[in-house]
C-alpha cells in the first residue's frame, strides 16, 4: 500500500531553515566570485572557496529540509557514504560551473553550459541523496514532476553563475542570493512532491526518530563549521570591512623603498614613463 508522505514534520521550521542555508551559501559564493574578478592574483582561492560555500549552502538545504520528511507507518534511515557522496557531487559540480565562468567570463554561451552542468549536478545531488534513504518500502517518482525540477535546477544554476559575475555591490549580492534561495529550495520541494512511497511489509529499522535526528545533524555539523569558517573569511575581507568602492579609493599605492613617495608619481631612473605593472 501507499503511505502518506510528508515534507513538513516539524511544521515550517524545517523548509525556512533550510532556506536560509540556501541563501548563506549563495551569499557567500557570490562575495567570492566578486573578490575573484577584482583580485586576478587570488582568482582561483576565491573561486575554491565560493564553490565549497555555494555547494555545502545547497547541500545543508537538502538535508535540513529532509528532516522534515517523514513517512506514516516506516521509519527512515540513511546510507552515510551515499550521503556524504552527493556533498561530493554538489561541490564539484558547482566548481565546474565557477571556473568556468570565473575564467571564460559570462558570455551567452558560457553561462548556458556552466549553467546546465552545474543544475544537473544540483539535481543529480538531490536525487543521489535521495538514493541514500532507507524504508520499508520503494520510493517512486512522478517522470513530469522530477523534469521540472531538473528544469527549475538549471535556471536556478544558470541565474547564480550569471549574478556571480554580474553583481558585484554588497547589497545586490544579499538581494539575488535571497532570490537564489527560493529557487534552490523550490527545486528541492518540487522534487520531494513527485515521491511517493509503496511500503512493502513492517519496519526492520530500529533506528528510533531521535537517532535519525541525531545522524543528519552530525552529517551537517561539517559543512556547517565550513560556511561559518567561510563567512567568517569574506567579513573581514578588507573589501567588506570598507565596503566595494571605499576599499579601491583608499587602498595605499605602493611606496619605493626609501623614497616615501607614491611609486605611480616617480618616474623610473632611465626616463621612461611608469607603467602600471611598475606601480
Amino acid at each position: 500500500m501507499n503511505a502518506t508522505v510528508s515534507n513538513f514534520y516539524y511544521g515550517a521550521a524545517t523548509p525556512v531553515a533550510a532556506y536560509l542555508m540556501a541563501c548563506l551559501g549563495a551569499a557567500l559564493g557570490l562575495r567570492c566570485t566578486t573578490r575573484s574578478l577584482r583580485r586576478p592574483h587570488r582568482r582561483a582561492g576565491w573561486l575554491t572557496l565560493g564553490a565549497i560555500s555555494i555547494g555545502c549552502g545547497i547541500w545543508t538545504m537538502h538535508f535540513i529540509a529532509m528532516i522534515g520528511f517523514n513517512v506514516q507507518g516506516a521509519l527512515v534511515d540513511y546510507d552515510t557514504t551515499k550521503t556524504l557522496l552527493s556533498l561530493a557531487v554538489a561541490i564539484g559540480v558547482v566548481a565546474v560551473g565557477v571556473f568556468l565562468v570565473g575564467h571564460r567570463g559570462g558570455s551567452p554561451l558560457t553561462l548556458a553550459t556552466a549553467g546546465t552542468i552545474t543544475g544537473l549536478g544540483v539535481a543529480a545531488m538531490h536525487y543521489l541523496g535521495m538514493a541514500a534513504v532507507h524504508t520499508n518500502g520503494t520510493l517512486h517518482y512522478d517522470t513530469a514532476t522530477v523534469v521540472l525540477s531538473v528544469v527549475i535546477a538549471v535556471a536556478a544554476a544558470t541565474a547564480a553563475l550569471w549574478a556571480a559575475v554580474s553583481i558585484h555591490t554588497l547589497w545586490a549580492s544579499l538581494g539575488a542570493s535571497m532570490v537564489m534561495g527560493v529557487a534552490v529550495t523550490g527545486m528541492h520541494y518540487t522534487g520531494m512532491a513527485s515521491v511517493s512511497v509503496h511500503l512493502t511489509g513492517r519496519s526492520a529499522v530500529s533506528q528510533s526518530s531521535a537517532d535519525l535526528l541525531s545522524f543528519l545533524l552530525a552529517m551537517l555539523a561539517g559543512p556547517l563549521v565550513v560556511l561559518l569558517i567561510a563567512a567568517v573569511i569574506v567579513m573581514f575581507d578588507p573589501d567588506m570591512v570598507l565596503g566595494d568602492t571605499e576599499w579601491d579609493r583608499t587602498a595605499p599605492a605602493p611606496r619605493e623603498a626609501g623614497t616615501g613617495a607614491p611609486a605611480r608619481h616617480r618616474a623610473p631612473h632611465d626616463g621612461r614613463p611608469s607603467t602600471p605593472a611598475e606601480w
